[in-house]
C-alpha cells in the first residue's frame, strides 16, 4: 500500500517513536524509506555583531547530520536501509511544514510519519506545531505519533 515512506525527525524522543513506526511499516509493506531532517536558516535578525551566524548555520547542519545519521543506522539495525536528507530553510517565506509537505510530493511519498509534541494552552496558540502544520498543507496522508 505505502511503496514510499517519509519520516521527519526533529531529534526528539518522540521523533524517535515515529521513526519506529516508519521502520515498522516499510518492513510490513516492503516499502522505501526517506528520513528527513529540516533547519531553518532563514530567522530574521542574523545580521548582528553580536553573533556568529557561520559558526551557528554549521552548528545547526553538524546538529541535523547527527540525526539523520543515528537514524539511519537505527533504520539499518532493523534491516531497512533509508534515504536521508538535510533539508535547509533559507528564505522568510518557507516554513517547516510546508517543506517536509513539498518534499514529500517531490520524492514521491505515499505517507508522511512525524511526531506531535502535545503543546497545550497559550504556547499551543501562539506556535501551533509542525505536526498540525503539515496536516493542513500535505496533499499525502499524514501519520501522527504521540509521545509517552
Amino acid at each position: 500500500m505505502y511503496k514510499h515512506i517519509l519520516v521527519a525527525l526533529d531529534g526528539s524522543d518522540t521523533s524517535d517513536l515515529a521513526l519506529q513506526e516508519a521502520i515498522k511499516l516499510a518492513r510490513e509493506m516492503e516499502s522505501q524509506l526517506r528520513i528527513v531532517h529540516v533547519v531553518d536558516f532563514a530567522a530574521p535578525n542574523w545580521d548582528t555583531e553580536f553573533i556568529n551566524v557561520v559558526e551557528i548555520l554549521e552548528a545547526m547542519s553538524k546538529s541535523g547530520e547527527a540525526i539523520l545519521n543515528k537514524a539511519s543506522s537505527v533504520a539499518l539495525e532493523a534491516g531497512i536501509t533509508a534515504e536521508t536528507r538535510l533539508m535547509k530553510i533559507e528564505s522568510l517565506g518557507q516554513r517547516i511544514n510546508e517543506a517536509i509537505a513539498e518534499e514529500a510530493d517531490k520524492w514521491p511519498a505515499d505517507l508522511i510519519v512525524l511526531g506531535t509534541h502535545g503543546r497545550r494552552g497559550f504556547s499551543h496558540l501562539l506556535q501551533g506545531s509542525v505536526a498540525e502544520g503539515v496536516v493542513r498543507v500535505a496533499t499525502k496522508p499524514v501519520l501522527l505519533i504521540r509521545g509517552k
